[in-house]
């Protein structure tokens, strides 16, 4: 399979929704892990991304504005031991409850279901990323956009030096209702080293008008130390 442009992908899709990459730097020194999101009504543009104490969170940017907090209020990452789980919903804790009590993130999300946000039944997407730069990754969604059925599918992979990845969103692009992501995770190329580097090269190539939230993590493989860069649309 020849690897995509990262960048060309996301600028010829207006709308991706909700998008994770998991990879490797360029140099393969450091496990890469991207989180967006994006917005075509107020209520989901009305957010920003906030730093915890062990990883981010959304929050509305005008707490005034918030209409419905029930599917765009979570924690897109969080640490759980050797491991980073990201995700876009509140699976990120269904997992995190799984790990933590000896289960695998498969087992946690054996339990749920795409997003009951119809017609568009969003998919929910997840990542696991694993201290030696190896990942997973996952995506649950309806049965042809029939809500009465989820199809559940598991990836994993090796991390595999050189500035390689794995894309997966919710969207294959905007419509009425939204199209859901089809197929298994994209292979990407990532041509950068750093988490500003890379955040600044996503954030420009995403869509101007449904941008909102964008964090970058690497992860050096030697120490395990992190780099964060986190983008919002507005200013905090």
């Amino acid at each position: 399979m020849k690897p995509l442009d990262l960048m060309q992908e996301l600028r010829r899709n207006p709308y991706p929704g909700r998008g994770i990459v998991l990879g490797r730097s360029a140099d393969g020194n450091r496990a890469v892990i991207v989180y967006f999101i994006m917005g075509r009504s107020e209520n989901s543009r009305n957010r920003i991304f906030s730093v915890t104490g062990d990883g981010i969170r959304t929050e509305a940017y005008d707490p005034s504005k918030m209409v419905d907090p029930s599917l765009i209020i979570y924690h897109p990452v969080r640490k759980v031991g050797a491991l980073t789980v990201v995700t876009n919903g509140d699976q990120t804790d269904t997992i995190m409850e799984a790990l933590n009590e000896g289960h695998c993130y498969r087992h946690a999300l054996l339990t749920r279901t795409f997003e009951p946000d119809g017609p568009n039944y969003t998919p929910r997407i997840s990542g696991v990323m694993k201290p030696d730069g190896s990942y997973d990754l996952s995506i649950l969604k309806s049965f042809n956009g029939n809500p009465d059925f989820c199809n559940r599918y598991f990836f994993a992979y090796d991390g595999v030096p050189g500035g390689y990845g794995h894309f997966i969103h919710t969207y294959r692009g905007d419509g009425n209702p939204l199209p859901s992501f089809e197929g298994e995770p994209e292979l990407v190329t990532i041509p950068a080293n750093t988490a500003a580097e890379l955040a600044g090269l996503v954030w420009d190539s995403l869509n101007a008008e449904n941008k909102v939230s964008l964090f970058v993590r690497t992860i050096d493989l030697a120490t395990q130390e992190t780099d964060d860069t986190i983008i919002n649309k507005h200013p905090q």
